[in-house]
């Protein structure tokens, strides 16, 4: 009778011992986040910074509740497609695809893992999503609007640099907005009567060389992740050649560039970590209205401006959202 009570009490004691291993082993598994650019760390630190606050809004932190696997491109866009693939075979939870080309790439990868996409492009034009309201499918994300700002961009620095008959634009020519943003500043160029000259780089070295064949009065640097990665870099360049120009992002004037007209580049990246959260909770990519960036910053460096020998009009001081003295 001992033997059998004790048996009992050793089957019962084992239950107890295995049920809190067999409990966890039910549990579900941590989600991973994957984010992918089609450029490199390097200047990027406060954007990813602005994601992961975003991420941090819909409960997940980093380190904590919710990995994240990056892959950086470093500027050579044709990795991209390999990269995306190596997110859905690592079978991601959702993946924040934070530049157009690593969109279209991700989108290209797969049709099942939820893509939260950051674009300056139109997302129905460039084919991520059937409407912004309703995005339908696996995609959803944040409409920056930075490519059709080229004339506004063009404007200003006219009226900052008025001598300037001829003005340079920098492009990226593996950028797929980048024909459309030419599209719009030739336009505008045509109503100011001012001659263009494109300048077309994918790589430090050629970067270099733009700027070591720039003939023009002053310059607009065409609005891509990768010059946002190789920004001190341009700038330094530009205040070398004492050419005023004009930036896509607040970072370059910061940074010390002359002047920036465009969408707030931090928040675009916060929202992306919002959606990208709230897709790991449970909500549908599909069911995700793409968000619009309706704020938009004019920028100006007064002390860049002084180096230069330009004089800054009060209409425009009134006018720029932000004043670097």
């Amino acid at each position: 009778m001992l033997d059998i009570k004790r048996r009992q009490f050793i089957t019962l004691g084992g239950a107890a011992v295995a049920w809190p291993v067999a409990a966890r082993a039910q549990q579900p598994a941590m989600p991973v986040i994957g984010f992918i650019n089609g450029a490199s760390p390097s200047g990027f630190a406060p954007f990813v910074a602005a994601f992961r606050q975003g991420l941090k809004e819909a409960g997940y932190v980093e380190g904590q509740n919710a990995p994240i696997e990056y892959r950086w491109a470093e500027g050579r866009y044709d990795r991209l497609p390999e990269l995306a693939a190596d997110l859905v075979r690592r079978k991601v939870t959702v993946i924040a695809a934070t530049s157009t080309p690593a969109a279209l790439a991700t989108k290209a990868a797969t049709s099942t893992i939820p893509i939260v996409f950051t674009t300056a492009d139109d997302p129905i034009r460039l084919g991520l999503v059937a409407s912004l309201n309703r995005p339908g499918g696996n995609v959803t994300g944040v409409n920056n609007l930075l490519v059709e700002l080229g004339s506004k961009q063009l404007g200003l620095i006219r009226e900052l640099a008025p001598v300037a008959s001829k003005i340079a634009v920098l492009v990226n020519p593996n950028f797929p907005g980048t024909e459309r943003q030419l599209r719009d500043v030739e336009a505008a160029a045509r109503v100011l009567a001012l001659q263009l000259t494109v300048l077309r780089a994918d790589s430090e070295r050629e970067i270099d060389t733009a700027f070591a064949t720039i003939t023009a009065g002053a310059l607009l640097v065409g609005a891509d992740p990768f010059f946002i990665a190789y920004r001190d870099h341009i700038v330094a360049l530009a205040a070398r050649h004492a050419i005023p120009a004009i930036y896509p992002a607040r970072d370059f004037a910061v940074a010390g560039g002359l002047m920036s007209y465009g969408t707030d580049f931090t928040d675009s990246y916060r929202q992306a970590g919002v959606y990208t959260g709230r897709i790991v909770r449970g909500e549908k990519a599909g069911d995700l209205p793409v968000q619009r960036s309706t704020k938009f910053e004019f920028v100006l460096n007064f002390k860049t401006a002084k180096a230069l020998g330009l004089a800054v009009p009060n209409s425009m001081q009134l006018l720029a959202d932000e004043v670097i003295e």
